[in-house]
């Protein structure tokens, strides 16, 4: 999923070589109205239209439970049954006489059942309604997790191309100063006008890369603001990133998520044993019908009848050890994928670490090239000024000097965003 920074970039390029940035040491436009990335992060997850299955998922979870509630209320049902039958008891006394029942009969009668054993087996119903509704809430947790990685290489984009325009801003002086130098070492007939001329179409091919790095920051930008739900313009200035201590420690979303379907599991495994139990419950029935509860009588007549109920359905305990064994098997996959999980998350991490160390140490290295090559660029201006080198070989000065700014720039934004990376890696905010 994290595979090495300079490959996953490559989508990043337009046109032109454009990279990404992140360095506290930049400094950007003077406003004390930043975007920082969490401020990103936050508004990409409340404008993401997945973040709306939160509140449907715990609208469904609260329908489920208040129809699980309702099986504490009595169960209430009406019957009918006319009936023609083939025979019927008759009984014969000496000197009685006994009527004979009649072989059509009637009944319609209703019951009332209000269980006394339920009660258990609806509060791990509830529960399971629970467990599902946060194992969903969790997995949607992971999904909308994985846009602070889109997040991350937008507003990095974003940031170095900031510092790239500011970059040539200087490049752009430089060329300027030289400009300035030769015109006056013209006016003094030490050199010739292509030599201004040669420095004026650098000047030129520097307004284009200003063209080319706004156009391409434009792009980050209208991208950008399709996740945050915010317009950020070529004037809108984002918060460079802070320097901070590697964590070594795991706090993804994911880990929850892997607990929740244990959780989901282990209330399935009581719900057997509350489904498996003796069923006992109190019961009313009230009707009217011929014959009553005298079966002498041929006459319609009314009734009731009270009493207590219980029902043991055995078809469920023929399965329950291997409904057991089945949930069992699944939380173990649950732990292996949990494992395998943390295994390449750590090795993530310490991929990242390795980065970040990496471009501290070229960090390092190029601060002390650019000041060796600003030391050359000033010497060859002094002797541009006296004509003593062409503009072409200043050109070239400058040029090192500006190519060794970028390899800076390039060298920040991977270490800042090695740093962000590994944040995001490792779950903390």
């Amino acid at each position: 999923m994290y595979k090495n920074n300079k490959r996953s970039f490559g989508w990043l390029r337009p046109a032109a070589l454009v990279l990404l940035l992140g360095s506290s040491k930049l400094v950007m436009a003077q406003s004390s109205d930043r975007l920082s990335i969490e401020q990103c992060y936050q508004l990409a997850i409340k404008q993401y239209p997945l973040v709306r299955q939160k509140a449907l998922i715990e609208q469904s979870k609260q329908y489920s439970l208040s129809n699980a509630a309702k099986g504490y209320w009595p169960q209430l049902s009406i019957n009918g049954q006319a009936s023609y039958q083939s025979a019927v008891t008759e009984i014969s006394l000496p000197g009685l006489g006994v009527p004979s029942m009649n072989k059509d009969q009637y009944r319609v009668y209703a019951e009332v059942y209000q269980s006394i054993t339920d009660p258990f087996l609806i509060k791990q119903q509830k529960e399971l309604v629970k467990a599902n509704s946060e194992t969903e809430q969790q997995k949607t947790e992971v999904e909308l997790y994985q846009l602070k990685e889109r997040i991350n290489q937008l507003y990095f984009g974003i940031l170095l191309i900031d510092a790239q325009l500011l970059q040539n801003k200087i490049l752009k002086n430089d060329i300027q100063a030289g400009i300035d130098k030769t015109n006056a070492a013209i006016a003094n007939g030490i050199a010739l006008k292509s030599n201004a001329d040669n420095l004026q179409a650098e000047l030129l091919k520097a307004d284009q890369r200003t063209i080319e790095l706004t156009t391409g920051r434009n792009g980050y930008a209208d991208m950008l603001s399709q996740f945050v739900g915010e317009k950020i313009t070529t004037l809108s200035p984002l918060q460079t990133s802070i320097s901070e201590n590697p964590t070594t420690t795991i706090n993804r979303p994911e880990l929850k998520f892997f607990e929740a379907q244990k959780r989901f599991f282990l209330v399935q495994d009581k719900l057997i044993t509350a489904k498996n139990i003796p069923r006992v419950g109190l019961f009313l029935q009230a009707g009217y019908g011929r014959p009553g509860l005298n079966p002498l009588s041929n006459e319609f007549s009314a009734y009731y009848i009270g009493g207590i109920k219980m029902n043991w359905n055995f078809g469920g305990l023929y399965t329950a050890k291997k409904d057991r064994a089945l949930l069992k098997t699944n939380r173990q996959v649950i732990d292996v994928q949990k494992d395998v999980f943390l295994f390449n998350t750590k090795l993530a991490m310490t991929q990242q670490n390795s980065e970040l160390e990496k471009y501290q140490q070229l960090i390092r290295s190029d601060e002390a090239i650019i000041s060796l090559r600003e030391k050359v660029k000033t010497t060859a201006q002094h002797q541009l000024t006296f004509g003593t080198i062409s503009s072409i070989d200043y050109i070239s000065y400058v040029n090192a000097e500006d190519q060794a700014r970028q390899q800076l720039l390039f060298h920040q934004v991977q270490a800042s965003l090695a740093r962000y990376t590994l944040k995001t890696i490792s779950g903390h905010e």
